[in-house]
């Protein structure tokens, strides 16, 4: 699989903070298959979808996971960004990762983070933290090679055993 890293935060964009959560990104999705990219932008919406746009339709990533601005804060527009580029959501992702992330903590139900399906390529939410990076991903994983199977045509394998 083909993943790229997408960090959207003002303040590492303007290289005010270290980004901690799309590094950590590259080094779990590395053990899954190759980073083609890892971009930090602001939050900025078209700056946002002209890096989605850019991940999808030139990198031709498999996935494209982002961290950060999902939340409630003014500048957090990931999720408008993202639907902003998609042309089909797949809900079930953002719902799996809310559903695990509530068992954690409370504050999991302020993820405003979407993810959906671009061309071939499958784009994900994530929140900013670290530590929600890690957990989010753990409920992704599993599923990740037949999403990325069937968006490229193949369903011959769909309604099978997953364990």
């Amino acid at each position: 699989m083909f993943f790229s890293v997408l960090t959207i935060s003002d303040r590492c964009s303007e290289g005010e903070a270290e980004d901690k959560s799309g590094p950590l990104l590259c080094e779990l999705l590395s053990e899954e298959g190759e980073i083609k990219e890892y971009k930090i932008v602001p939050d900025e919406k078209d700056k946002i979808s002209e890096a989605l746009i850019f991940l999808c339709d030139e990198v031709k990533s498999d996935v494209v996971f982002t961290t950060g601005g999902t939340g409630l804060a003014p500048r957090d527009i990931t999720p408008e960004a993202t639907k902003a580029v998609i042309e089909r959501e797949t809900p079930g992702i953002s719902e799996a990762i809310r559903y695990e992330s509530l068992k954690i903590t409370p504050k999991a139900m302020l993820s405003r983070a979407v993810s959906g399906i671009r061309g071939k390529t499958l784009i994900i939410n994530l929140p900013g933290s670290p530590k929600a990076v890690r957990e989010s991903l753990a409920v992704v994983l599993p599923v990740l090679s037949h999403a990325v199977e069937t968006l490229s045509g193949n369903t011959q394998s769909c309604g099978g055993n997953y364990k």
